[in-house]
């Protein structure tokens, strides 16, 4: 389990923990240009207790995981049916919105001005980095895994970390998808659509960084282990 703590930045806790930046928008507290403010100091500047806060955050780590299914066969069909086709088709029509969005409102207050490309920007990072896990990653370790593995999976949690960086980009420029009175529909079914693909996002990373990732931390080390060729191919 990851080690939430009040020294914890929100930044990192809202683009790692599934539900967490919905958390902190019901409470106020931001986390795309001010991510680097510790948890203590978010809760208190919202008026809420601390504590509770990082109890409800402890909640939803624990329900994240509750997902992801115990053999390692499974959990990677889970995360590429569930997660890889999805992204790729949200963004497809996801992009056009934006753009047609910031055409006919770029004169608003509260247009997502820069958001269509920041999509594109993700996307060209995003479909790269699922190809790389679905030609390379996952074959390796539904079978059995060399140590070259390691630094695979340490490549992929770089390309999480872009990812996240991302994430924060496009909260910043929905203004926490924040939609203006009396927004049209498709600005409406722009931000229900991109908060949507966002949170898929940070369950799919979550998935991998703190549930199948470990499962081969110890790749070297067979014997005795959770990773030997036996357990691998049970899963």
């Amino acid at each position: 389990m990851t080690e939430y703590t009040l020294d914890t930045a929100v930044g990192v806790i809202a683009c790692e923990l599934p539900g967490a930046a919905e958390l902190f928008r019901q409470h106020g507290i931001g986390f795309c240009c001010g991510g680097d403010v510790p948890l203590a100091q978010a809760a208190a500047d919202a008026g809420i207790e601390a504590a509770d806060l990082l109890d409800r955050l402890q909640a939803l780590e624990l329900a994240a995981r509750r997902e992801a299914p115990d053999a390692t066969g499974e959990l990677i069909a889970h995360i590429l049916e569930r997660y890889h086709q999805t992204h790729r088709t949200d963004l497809e029509w996801l992009i056009p919105l934006a753009q047609k969005v910031e055409h006919v409102h770029g004169a608003h207050r509260s247009a997502p001005l820069g958001l269509a490309d920041a999509l594109a920007e993700l996307k060209d990072h995003l479909l790269p980095h699922m190809a790389r896990e679905e030609l390379a990653l996952f074959p390796m370790m539904r079978h059995e895994p060399d140590p070259d593995i390691r630094h695979l999976i340490a490549g992929m949690r770089d390309d999480h970390a872009c990812e996240s960086r991302s994430l924060a980009v496009i909260e910043h420029l929905t203004h926490g998808f924040t939609l203006p009175d009396g927004a049209c529909r498709s600005w409406t079914a722009l931000y229900v659509g991109v908060q949507k693909f966002c949170d898929d996002l940070v369950t799919h990373m979550h998935l991998e960084n703190s549930v199948l990732f470990p499962r081969f931390a110890g790749i070297d080390a067979f014997e005795g282990s959770a990773l030997s060729p036996a357990a691998l191919s049970a899963g």
